[in-house]
């Protein structure tokens, strides 16, 4: 699944697009897609996971779930896109995703101060809220969309092997220090992988996920299934603290 970051990077690799008129649009979404045709294009916005194609009375919304992707200017061989989007420029081809239609004003939808890759970010407010969630595990805050829109599993398991702590450690538990890093590591994580995913080098600075071998310990990661949203965790029992 695409994380925030990668939204950022394809809001990017489609500026060309920017401000021209849809004129061609094909795909085997059920949604009515030729709604679509002669649509200007006034912007390409991201909230967390989800790509945002505004247009003067609607928006596009997509969220790539599990094993969505796209193609800017070719098509895949072996697959029918769920929705393709023609210009006189080029076209954007989306494949396994959910497409559907918002009909409000973007900013009436989506609560920017919780994208993580936001300008409008507010880690004032992603704090209040976890401390009103006390018993919340670690595992489960990073994952939850509402306090850090954007934030996947793989910057999860990053962030908490960063600050040292371990995934099931409860929100209320954190010493207020330890609660402030993680609020601003899931923030400056998520602007390390934009970089590094543009540079093609993300997986070279994984340190715990997917890995074997703690590298401060040097002793086995743990790997678990764990908490409400039951994915995938890597983490060290020895330099990572639980609080509970």
């Amino acid at each position: 699944m695409p994380e925030g970051p990668s939204i950022v990077i394809l809001k990017e690799q489609l500026s060309p697009f920017l401000g021209r008129t849809i004129q061609q649009v094909s795909g085997n979404t059920t949604i009515e897609k030729q709604r679509l045709l002669h649509q200007r294009v006034e912007a390409f916005r991201s909230w967390g996971k989800h790509f945002l194609v505004e247009m003067p009375d609607f928006s596009l919304r997509v969220h790539f779930m599990l094993f969505g992707s796209y193609r800017i200017n070719e098509q895949k061989s072996w697959a029918v896109p769920r929705l393709s989007l023609g210009f006189d420029n080029g076209e954007l081809n989306l494949y396994a995703c959910s497409v559907r239609f918002i009909e409000e004003p973007l900013d009436l939808v989506y609560d920017w101060w919780a994208d993580v890759m936001s300008e409008h970010w507010d880690p004032v407010l992603a704090r209040k809220r976890l401390r009103a969630r006390p018993d919340l595990l670690a595992c489960d805050a990073l994952l939850d969309q509402d306090i850090f829109a954007g934030v996947g599993n793989i910057i999860k398991n990053e962030v908490l092997f960063r600050i040292r702590v371990h995934p099931l450690s409860k929100m209320g538990a954190l010493p207020a220090p330890k609660l402030r890093e993680l609020v601003e590591q899931a923030r400056q994580y998520s602007f390390d992988f934009y970089e590094w995913k543009k540079q093609f080098v993300l997986k070279k600075h994984w340190l715990a996920h997917t890995k074997r071998t703690c590298p401060r310990c040097n002793i086995p990661l743990k790997k678990a299934h764990l908490g409400r949203t039951n994915r995938r965790s890597f983490f060290c029992d020895n330099c990572q603290v639980l609080h509970t």
